[in-house]
């Protein structure tokens, strides 16, 4: 049976997966501000007639909730998240795509893309917004290939929002060659602190006092204060329950607990020296200090790039964790993983 593409359903259609739907209106709940990387998304899709836009940041910079607004204001934009259980393959991905927009008869994400430009009118956009795309598991992909088989090239129409970690670009896991832009959180520091006070303030408000203090805490963080604010606790050294498991997670990512032996003793080497330093430091320190080869060292930071700050120092690349709760929470840690 021959079924032409149509445009997306918003997010209330049967055809939306459900569990999509609940972190849409999860992360899209007591949102704030964010408006100039709307403006920037706007901006890309009325300069480019295709494209990548793709938002960087750490983790619980708001990424997520960047997208879900962005998905509830413009009903007719795809959406898929790479972080829930069981989505971050290219065959999950390519099927539930191409169920939203009820087609089956194609023979590649290119080519199911072109059916939909076709039938797009000449001003017409068709947005796919993917969430946590560091999240993807190509290991059964062909080697080479995008990250989800993403399109080198675009057709006409076609759009792809995307939202990750930072990452190296040797390890971007994309070879694009169509418009593209890139918006990394950490080059708006303004912005965002603006953005963190006016989310303080729906919780706060008229405590100037806790706002600053909380502004300073959060270090423009969303993740920490969608934990820390609902309790308005002044007791900042005990981390509530959600963002302890979110750290947790960060923490089996760095060290899995399937890690060799070797890997590990190296690995917590690294650890417990980062965990020491308020501020940032050197490959080549950390090296010194545990008696390790540098490669070896530097190898282990680039592994970790997604909770890492990075600064040039001298001309020279410093390493910090990137957020102060998270460094304290695993420097308190008995059993590293």
């Amino acid at each position: 049976m021959n079924t032409s593409p149509r445009p997306p359903t918003p997010i209330n259609s049967p055809s939306y997966p459900t569990e999509f739907q609940q972190v849409i209106l999860e992360k899209s709940q007591n949102f704030v501000g964010r408006a100039f990387v709307f403006t920037a998304i706007s901006n890309f899709l009325q300069r480019c007639d295709r494209g990548y836009f793709s938002i960087i940041g750490a983790p619980g910079s708001g990424k997520s909730a960047i997208l879900a607004k962005y998905v509830t204001e413009n009903l007719h934009v795809l959406y898929y998240n790479a972080q829930l259980p069981g989505k971050n393959r290219a065959e999950e991905f390519i099927t539930t795509i191409s169920t939203q927009i009820e087609t089956e008869n194609f023979a590649s994400l290119h080519s199911l893309l072109q059916q939909v430009s076709d039938k797009l009118e000449p001003q017409q956009k068709f947005i796919i917004a993917i969430d946590a795309l560091d999240a993807v598991n190509h290991t059964d992909q062909t080697k080479g290939s995008n990250l989800f088989y993403l399109p080198r090239y675009l057709p006409r129409g076609v759009y792809f929002l995307l939202t990750r970690r930072p990452y190296l670009r040797k390890q971007s896991g994309l070879l694009i060659e169509t418009p593209f832009q890139i918006l990394d959180l950490a080059e708006y520091p303004q912005q965002n602190q603006e953005d963190v006070q006016a989310y303080i303030r729906q919780y706060v408000n008229h405590n100037e006092e806790l706002t600053a203090q909380l502004t300073t805490k959060s270090e423009n963080n969303f993740m920490y204060l969608s934990q820390i604010l609902p309790i308005i606790s002044k007791e900042f050294d005990r981390l509530p329950a959600g963002l302890e498991a979110y750290y947790q997670q960060h923490q089996h990512k760095m060290i899995p607990p399937n890690s060799s032996s070797q890997e590990k003793e190296l690995k917590l080497s690294v650890l417990s020296v980062l965990v020491q330093v308020s501020s940032f430091i050197s490959a080549g320190s950390i090296a010194s200090t545990i008696n390790a080869d540098e490669y070896d060292v530097e190898e282990v930071l680039e592994n970790w790039r997604e909770f890492l700050t990075l600064q040039q120092i001298d001309g020279e690349i410093h390493y910090s964790f990137y957020h102060s709760s998270f460094r304290d929470f695993l420097s308190k840690q008995v059993n590293f993983g």
